[in-house]
């Protein structure tokens, strides 16, 4: 029973990564928009447009991978996505201007595409961690960017509440992803 199990959850990789390419592309996309409409100089765009041109680095490397019929594995899926997270992160922290960073940041809805191609593609347990360590980053570089002092790292009770909105979207978006996964699964039974 073992293998009939193993060669579904290489399938769903191999044909989600369909999915996962394309969301990384509306990142990209989105990504370019939100650092060209925030950014106010040159130096701040060049500056904003590094973690997108990261990502733009990632699916190229899969997407060309995929074309030249060498997909990527398991393993590579999830280190491109935990990537993924990881230069969203780094826009959040960083900004593109200081007007833009941790909450005040818009760049968090990039996280969205992200999840939910993530959920798509892996397995239940996979896609519960990556999307629970996803709102922890979230969380962390939300405290860290927009920390003046120690004692009050968000501010008002409207920072935490909007903090806490934004976390809850994004579980709610891995939830039903996964809720997708699974309806999919069952159907091929």
């Amino acid at each position: 029973m073992e293998k009939p199990r193993q060669r579904e959850a290489a399938e769903d990789v191999f044909y989600g990564q369909v999915v996962i390419n394309w969301a990384r592309w509306f990142v990209v996309a989105a990504g370019t928009a939100l650092v060209m409409m925030a950014a106010e100089s040159t130096s701040e765009l060049a500056y904003g447009m590094a973690p997108v041109v990261g990502l733009m680095v990632v699916n190229f490397y899969l997407h060309g991978g995929r074309l030249v019929n060498k997909p990527a594995n398991l393993a590579l899926v999830s280190l491109s996505s935990v990537i993924d997270v990881l230069l969203i992160t780094a826009v959040v922290i960083i900004g593109p201007s200081e007007e833009f960073r941790g909450l005040d940041s818009q760049f968090y809805v990039l996280y969205f595409p992200v999840l939910s191609a993530f959920s798509f593609v892996c397995a239940r347990k996979f896609a519960v961690v990556f999307t629970a360590a996803t709102g922890a980053a979230y969380v962390a570089a939300c405290i860290v960017a927009g920390t003046d002092t120690a004692t009050e790292p968000l501010g008002t009770s409207l920072d935490a509440e909007s903090l806490v909105t934004r976390v809850i979207v994004m579980l709610a978006i891995g939830g039903m992803g996964t809720y997708f996964w699974k309806v999919q699964r069952e159907r091929r039974h």
